[in-house]
């Protein structure tokens, strides 16, 4: 063993130097000797070499070093370099053996193995196992696993790994064991291991070729009661993969466990999924809809990486996309089956633009499978996941159901045990839907948003209307010029002489320019354009406010519905704010027209009714202008406030029902009745803290109390305070609610709300060491444009303060704070400078992490 490792420097690693594994590992044996601070764990692996050659075996590490390593038995001397072990091995194949220990308190990073609140648990994706175990630590290496536990029995009664439990039993000293097997070969990424005092939801699900599986979610004593949810959520993924894609699951057993302490939402590791607790626990007393809406969609994300990620994996991480864009997509379509479609596919539409369309636009703009990176866990993005998703569902619109479903079915059977590639996933459409996807694959190799322009031309001798289409994709870093994306439109042209709706079409645009024939009309028709946001574009459609007002109450497609009365508020509020003087009236009578349909679909009524955020007002700006946009939107609501200040009283006092019935309508009844008492205190009317008041303190669930003390915390009445107080007071025990309540406050639109969240960064129950805790203070005010841009640049401080802080005890979380301060760009100078010096002030922190080095220097950059 070398006594002087080499230094892991910064490294970028790029896709086109991908070569296989020179060695591969085929069986794993671990022998976990547990301990919250001191576990030791033996490792006994079965390697073979891939191909002919003479390179020796690199293992990747990361801090959990062997004294000694035996091959076939005898040590062997090894090397450290650029955290890889190298040692020489002379045979075609050989087992490799050695030991480990490793303190799972003391790891702060929350990856490999780590303690959360007296428990052991594992996260290991991406490159989480080498700090566990020396390994071939890629996912295109994929072993069978054999894995036993000893422990006490009194600290760790529950032991849990990947696969099927095939031995347990009492040791001497109160200790006992567990061994667990998987058969079906993993990458290392996909390992898991829980061990603590753990109690057990447990089902059971029958499969369509008859298996039996036993279920069980596993939670803290205490949080039994509030996993029913989850674990409905679990049976009908199960049965919706049968029904929809023929997948079933293929093991006996399905274990969840929910952590409290964990940097990802959850781990889909195979036959052992690990939660992050928000995405289990949930109750009407706890949880509110989007929370209960959460459970369900990520409970069923996981499942469905069953097939999408652990039967078919990633060859590398730079097809990340090729399991989540298409779990993701999978996981939005089966809650779209459980519950509104269309509602569903506008809050889809409303993340996209608000997480990933911004990461298009700025310096950390990348392709869905990108050409390089220094710290994989920073591709964990908006843009891998969501647009992901919208890739995978464009193929979907343009090949029908049934074609994609037999492209699907070629590429799992094609597949099933394999590490593939996005190309894999892309050719095997090609061949089952019989299409050729030639043009369609730049949208896996080329960042940036397109913009798509569309133009109505009528003539009135002949009535031939036809839609002229130019498309263009901005400039992004490293990629300054791009060729034109093949973008599936869905369009309609509506008679309005006629009051009728048109037909649909599907549009292939595939140049820079095109023109279609859209028929004839006897005057200019009504375009509904990109319905059902069929592209993840943006779209400028030459439209006058009319035709928006048209649309919104006649469009036969709901996305079209909602995007036309977001566009009519979305257009006066940029021309308001760059100075002009447009009429709120339009938006008024229209949002007026939809409200005044409210009982027969009330989720769609409070989407459509909603203004744009903030944020999205300035994404279409040349420069923020976040006071100005504070400001014009806040008038908004006051004229629509005011204007139907009857309706909306009537809207409270009717939709106050159902609080804590699930179904679509209901769920859709609570979210207009917290509409409605928004835009009555945006009227200000005098009893607007009193009603606000009474909603929360009469709240039946948590949907409708922690919808009213959000608006309370704008306001500056005493009410606000004795509400924060009494919520604190009822749910300071349940870290999942508290987290609301740091929420809450920092995404007030006061002026004090940085001296706020300065004030909750030092409260007792702040801390660091959970990431849940670090996103719903932090996370949330960064999410508060005005708030955050505050002119003085304090949050730019506060926000450089928390990385700096948050770096050496977990940089996954601390580098996915940065971006919003890369967007300095977008700003005036004076908040520019502010944002870059706050950027160069953390690049200059001593022993910075990869993981934020890469984004601070890259938002720096722009």
């Amino acid at each position: 063993m070398s006594d002087s490792p080499s230094p892991l420097a910064i490294r970028t690693i790029h896709r086109s130097d991908y070569q296989p594994p020179d060695w591969l590992v085929e069986t794993v044996h671990l022998d976990f000797d547990l301990s919250l601070d001191a576990t030791t764990v033996s490792a006994t692996l079965g390697i073979r070499r891939n191909g002919s050659h003479d390179r020796p075996l690199r293992l990747d590490e990361d801090g959990a070093i062997p004294e000694v390593i035996r091959v076939d038995g005898k040590a062997v001397a090894y090397t450290r370099d650029s955290g890889q072990l190298i040692l020489p091995v002379g045979s075609e194949t050989a087992t490799v053996t050695f030991t480990t220990t490793i303190d799972p308190s003391a790891n702060t990073q929350l990856m490999g193995l780590f303690a959360s609140n007296g428990m052991l648990c594992t996260q290991c994706e991406a490159e989480g196992f080498r700090r566990i175990i020396p390994f071939v630590d890629r996912p295109d290496n994929m072993a069978v696993y054999t894995v036993r536990m000893e422990a006490d029995r009194a600290a760790f009664p529950i032991l849990l790994a990947n696969g099927e439990k095939v031995a347990e039993g009492d040791l001497d000293d109160g200790r006992h064991f567990a061994e667990w097997h998987d058969r079906w070969p993993k990458p290392s990424y996909l390992f898991a291991l829980v061990a603590g005092q753990l109690v057990a939801n447990r089902d059971s699900f029958t499969t369509a070729s008859g298996m039996d599986v036993d279920l069980a979610i596993w939670v803290r004593d205490g949080d039994l009661d509030r996993t029913g949810h989850a674990m409905q959520a679990l049976k009908n993924s199960m049965r919706w993969d049968e029904q929809v894609y023929g997948r079933e699951y293929d093991l006996p057993v399905f274990n969840i466990v929910a952590v409290s302490d964990f940097n990802m939402g959850a781990m889909e590791n195979k036959g052992l999924n690990i939660f992050n607790s928000r995405y289990i626990l949930a109750d009407a007393d706890t949880a509110s809809d989007l929370d209960f809406d959460g459970v369900e969609g990520v409970v069923a994300h996981e499942y469905f990486h069953n097939w999408s990620g652990n039967r078919v994996t990633c060859r590398d991480w730079f097809q990340l996309s090729l399991k989540e864009g298409f779990t993701v997509y999978r996981d939005q379509c089966f809650s779209a089956d459980m519950g509104s479609e269309a509602v569903k596919r506008i809050e889809d539409v409303r993340i996209l633009r608000a997480a990933q369309f911004p990461e298009d636009n700025g310096p950390l703009a990348h392709p869905i499978r990108p050409d390089s990176y220094q710290e994989i866990s920073n591709f964990y993005t908006a843009t891998v996941y969501n647009k992901g998703a919208e890739v995978i569902r464009m193929m979907a619109t343009m090949v029908g159901p049934k074609r994609f479903r037999a492209g699907t079915d070629l590429y799992f059977d094609r597949h099933d045990g394999e590490a593939a590639t996005c190309e894999d996933f892309v050719r095997a459409i090609e061949e089952g839907a019989g299409i050729n996807l030639s043009q369609f694959r730049l949208w896996y190799s080329q960042a940036g948003t397109p913009h798509v322009t569309a133009r109505v031309e009528h003539d009135d001798a002949s009535g031939t209307a036809a839609l002229h289409l130019t498309q263009t994709i901005p400039a992004t870093p490293g990629q300054p010029d791009k060729q034109p994306m093949l973008i599936p439109l869905r369009i309609a042209a509506h008679d309005r002489a006629k009051n009728a709706p048109g037909s649909e079409q599907l549009v292939l645009l595939g140049e820079a320019e095109a023109s279609v024939s859209l028929g004839r009309f006897s005057e200019p028709p009504v375009l509904s354009f990109n319905r059902g946001f069929s592209a993840p574009i943006i779209a400028e459609v030459a439209r006058n406010p009319g035709d928006l007002a048209w649309l919104a109450a006649h469009d036969d497609d709901p996305f079209a519905r909602y995007e036309a009365l977001q566009a009519l508020m979305l257009d006066t509020l940029v021309a308001r704010v760059s100075g002009g003087d447009a009429s709120h009236d339009a938006v008024v009578a229209a949002v007026g027209n939809t409200l005044a349909s409210w009982a027969s679909d009330p989720a769609f009524v409070a989407e459509a009714c909603a203004l744009p955020s903030e944020a999205f007002v300035g994404d279409q700006m040349l420069v923020v202008d976040p006071d100005a946009i504070r400001r014009e939107r806040r008038a908004l609501q006051r004229s629509i406030g005011q204007t139907h200040e009857a309706l909306l009283r009537t809207i409270h006092a009717g939709t106050a029902t159902n609080a804590t019935e699930l179904s679509p309508t209901a769920k859709g009844m609570r979210k207009l009745h917290s509409l409605a008492l928004m835009l009555l205190w945006a009227s200000d009317a005098a009893d607007a803290p009193a009603l606000a008041f009474a909603q929360f303190a009469q709240a039946g669930g948590m949907t409708d109390r922690q919808a009213a003390l959000g608006i309370l915390a704008h306001m500056d009445a005493p009410e606000r305070q004795t509400a924060l107080d009494a919520f604190y007071a009822r749910y300071h025990d349940n870290q999942l609610v508290l987290d609301k309540w740091f929420t809450t406050q920092a995404f007030s639109l006061r002026a004090d709300t940085p001296e706020v969240v300065a004030a909750l960064a030092q409260h007792p129950d702040f801390t660091l060491g959970n990431p849940n805790r670090v996103r719903s203070l932090y996370g949330a005010f960064a999410g508060n444009q005005a708030s955050f841009h505050d002119a003085s640049g304090r949050g730019y401080a506060l926000l450089a303060d928390l990385v700096i802080a948050l770096d050496p005890k977990n940089p996954q979380t601390a580098a996915r704070m940065i971006p919003p301060l890369g967007r300095w760009k977008r700003f005036d100078e004076s908040r520019a400078r502010l944002m870059r010096e706050a950027l160069e002030r953390i690049l200059e922190t001593p022993d910075l992490s990869r993981d934020v080095t890469e984004q601070a220097s890259k938002s720096l950059a722009g």
